[in-house]
Protein backbone atom coordinates (compact mmCIF):
# COMPACT_ATOMS: atom_id res chain seq x y z
CA UNK A 1 0.00 0.00 0.00
CA UNK A 2 1.26 3.47 -0.89
CA UNK A 3 0.66 6.74 0.88
CA UNK A 4 -1.86 9.14 -0.59
CA UNK A 5 -3.78 12.27 0.44
CA UNK A 6 -6.16 10.20 2.57
CA UNK A 7 -3.86 7.84 4.46
CA UNK A 8 -0.46 9.56 4.73
CA UNK A 9 -1.00 10.79 8.30
CA UNK A 10 -1.85 7.33 9.64
CA UNK A 11 1.02 5.76 7.71
CA UNK A 12 3.42 8.42 9.03
CA UNK A 13 2.31 7.73 12.58
CA UNK A 14 3.01 4.02 11.98
CA UNK A 15 6.51 5.04 10.81
CA UNK A 16 5.99 3.91 7.21
CA UNK A 17 8.82 5.39 5.15
CA UNK A 18 6.68 5.93 2.06
CA UNK A 19 4.59 8.38 4.12
CA UNK A 20 7.67 10.49 4.77
CA UNK A 21 8.53 10.40 1.06
CA UNK A 22 4.96 11.51 0.29
CA UNK A 23 5.26 14.41 2.77
CA UNK A 24 8.62 15.48 1.36
CA UNK A 25 7.19 15.47 -2.17
CA UNK A 26 4.06 17.33 -1.16
CA UNK A 27 5.40 19.88 1.35
CA UNK A 28 9.08 20.43 0.46
CA UNK A 29 8.46 23.70 -1.37
CA UNK A 30 6.39 25.03 1.55
CA UNK A 31 9.05 24.05 4.11
CA UNK A 32 11.82 25.52 1.93
CA UNK A 33 9.91 28.78 1.57
CA UNK A 34 9.44 29.20 5.32
CA UNK A 35 13.04 28.25 6.05
CA UNK A 36 14.55 30.52 3.39
CA UNK A 37 12.44 33.47 4.54
CA UNK A 38 13.80 33.18 8.09
CA UNK A 39 17.38 32.04 7.42
CA UNK A 40 18.28 33.90 4.22
CA UNK A 41 19.83 36.86 6.13
CA UNK A 42 22.49 34.42 7.39
CA UNK A 43 23.57 33.72 3.80
CA UNK A 44 24.48 30.16 4.73
CA UNK A 45 23.03 27.59 2.34
CA UNK A 46 24.43 24.72 4.41
CA UNK A 47 22.54 25.86 7.51
CA UNK A 48 19.35 26.23 5.48
CA UNK A 49 19.62 22.71 4.06
CA UNK A 50 20.50 21.31 7.48
CA UNK A 51 17.47 23.04 8.99
CA UNK A 52 15.15 21.64 6.30
CA UNK A 53 16.44 18.12 6.99
CA UNK A 54 16.01 18.70 10.72
CA UNK A 55 12.41 19.83 10.14
CA UNK A 56 11.53 16.62 8.31
CA UNK A 57 13.28 14.56 10.99
CA UNK A 58 11.26 16.35 13.64
CA UNK A 59 8.03 15.67 11.72
CA UNK A 60 9.00 12.00 11.52
CA UNK A 61 9.95 11.72 15.21
CA UNK A 62 6.90 13.60 16.52
CA UNK A 63 4.23 12.29 14.15
CA UNK A 64 2.48 10.39 16.95
CA UNK A 65 1.83 13.71 18.72
CA UNK A 66 -0.24 15.02 15.79
CA UNK A 67 -4.02 14.68 15.92
CA UNK A 68 -6.16 16.11 13.16
CA UNK A 69 -6.82 16.15 9.42
CA UNK A 70 -4.61 17.14 6.47
CA UNK A 71 -5.45 20.86 6.86
CA UNK A 72 -4.33 20.75 10.47
CA UNK A 73 -1.27 18.76 9.41
CA UNK A 74 -0.20 21.50 7.01
CA UNK A 75 -0.52 24.09 9.81
CA UNK A 76 1.37 21.78 12.19
CA UNK A 77 4.36 21.29 9.87
CA UNK A 78 4.42 25.03 9.08
CA UNK A 79 4.70 25.73 12.81
CA UNK A 80 7.49 23.16 13.16
CA UNK A 81 9.34 24.70 10.21
CA UNK A 82 8.96 28.23 11.54
CA UNK A 83 10.21 27.44 15.04
CA UNK A 84 13.07 25.22 13.87
CA UNK A 85 14.24 27.94 11.50
CA UNK A 86 14.03 30.55 14.26
CA UNK A 87 16.08 28.26 16.52
CA UNK A 88 18.72 27.89 13.79
CA UNK A 89 18.78 31.66 13.28
CA UNK A 90 19.29 32.28 16.99
CA UNK A 91 22.06 29.70 17.21
CA UNK A 92 23.83 31.08 14.16
CA UNK A 93 23.56 34.70 15.24
CA UNK A 94 25.01 33.83 18.65
CA UNK A 95 27.97 32.11 17.00
CA UNK A 96 29.13 35.32 15.32
CA UNK A 97 32.72 35.70 16.42
CA UNK A 98 35.13 38.44 15.66
CA UNK A 99 38.79 37.84 15.20
CA UNK A 100 41.62 40.30 15.03
CA UNK A 101 41.02 40.45 11.25
CA UNK A 102 38.13 42.79 12.01
CA UNK A 103 40.25 45.03 14.19
CA UNK A 104 42.12 47.86 12.50
CA UNK A 105 45.52 47.63 14.10
CA UNK A 106 47.72 50.53 13.14
CA UNK A 107 51.50 49.96 13.32
CA UNK A 108 52.02 53.71 13.93
CA UNK A 109 50.24 53.50 17.28
CA UNK A 110 51.89 52.23 20.41
CA UNK A 111 51.17 48.74 21.68
CA UNK A 112 49.24 50.25 24.62
CA UNK A 113 47.02 52.31 22.29
CA UNK A 114 46.36 49.26 20.13
CA UNK A 115 45.51 47.17 23.19
CA UNK A 116 43.09 49.82 24.47
CA UNK A 117 41.45 49.97 21.03
CA UNK A 118 41.02 46.18 20.95
CA UNK A 119 39.60 46.19 24.50
CA UNK A 120 37.16 48.97 23.57
CA UNK A 121 35.98 46.97 20.56
CA UNK A 122 35.62 43.87 22.74
CA UNK A 123 33.47 45.84 25.17
CA UNK A 124 31.43 47.17 22.25
CA UNK A 125 30.87 43.62 20.96
CA UNK A 126 29.65 42.60 24.43
CA UNK A 127 27.23 45.52 24.39
CA UNK A 128 26.03 44.73 20.87
CA UNK A 129 25.19 41.19 22.01
CA UNK A 130 22.46 42.58 24.32
CA UNK A 131 20.55 43.90 21.29
CA UNK A 132 17.77 41.97 19.60
CA UNK A 133 19.12 39.62 16.87
CA UNK A 134 17.94 41.84 13.98
CA UNK A 135 19.43 44.98 15.58
CA UNK A 136 22.65 43.10 16.33
CA UNK A 137 22.88 42.02 12.68
CA UNK A 138 22.29 45.60 11.54
CA UNK A 139 25.05 46.94 13.83
CA UNK A 140 27.51 44.27 12.75
CA UNK A 141 26.81 44.88 9.06
CA UNK A 142 26.93 48.66 9.42
CA UNK A 143 29.80 49.27 11.82
CA UNK A 144 32.01 46.19 11.58
CA UNK A 145 31.52 45.10 7.97
CA UNK A 146 31.03 48.63 6.60
CA UNK A 147 27.87 47.96 4.58
CA UNK A 148 25.67 50.92 3.68
CA UNK A 149 22.03 51.23 4.69
CA UNK A 150 20.77 50.25 1.23
CA UNK A 151 22.71 46.97 1.22
CA UNK A 152 21.56 46.14 4.74
CA UNK A 153 17.92 46.83 3.86
CA UNK A 154 18.16 44.50 0.85
CA UNK A 155 19.72 41.71 2.91
CA UNK A 156 17.20 41.95 5.76
CA UNK A 157 14.11 42.91 3.77
CA UNK A 158 13.58 46.12 5.74
CA UNK A 159 13.20 49.69 4.50
CA UNK A 160 16.07 52.18 4.73
CA UNK A 161 14.02 54.17 7.23
CA UNK A 162 13.52 51.09 9.40
CA UNK A 163 17.27 50.43 9.35
CA UNK A 164 18.05 54.04 10.29
CA UNK A 165 15.47 53.98 13.09
CA UNK A 166 16.87 50.73 14.49
CA UNK A 167 20.40 52.15 14.40
CA UNK A 168 19.26 55.32 16.21
CA UNK A 169 17.38 53.38 18.91
CA UNK A 170 20.20 50.84 19.21
CA UNK A 171 22.76 53.60 19.72
CA UNK A 172 20.61 55.14 22.44
CA UNK A 173 20.24 51.76 24.15
CA UNK A 174 23.95 50.98 23.89
CA UNK A 175 24.87 54.45 25.15
CA UNK A 176 22.66 54.06 28.24
CA UNK A 177 24.04 50.56 28.90
CA UNK A 178 27.63 51.80 28.51
CA UNK A 179 26.92 54.63 30.93
CA UNK A 180 25.30 52.22 33.42
CA UNK A 181 28.30 49.90 33.20
CA UNK A 182 30.70 52.83 33.68
CA UNK A 183 32.52 52.02 30.48
CA UNK A 184 32.98 55.69 29.89
CA UNK A 185 32.70 57.65 26.70
CA UNK A 186 29.76 57.97 24.41
CA UNK A 187 29.08 55.81 21.42
CA UNK A 188 26.67 58.23 19.81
Amino acid sequence: MKSNDKNFIQRLQRQQEDALEFIVDKYLSLIKGITYKILSPLENEGAIEECINDIFLSIWNNSNKFHGDSTDFKKWICAIAKFKAIDYYRKSSKKVEFTSDYMDLNPEKSVEDQLIMVEDKTELIKLINILEPVDRDIFIMKFFLGLNTGDISKKLGLTNTAIDNRIYRGKKKLNSKATNLNLGGSIL
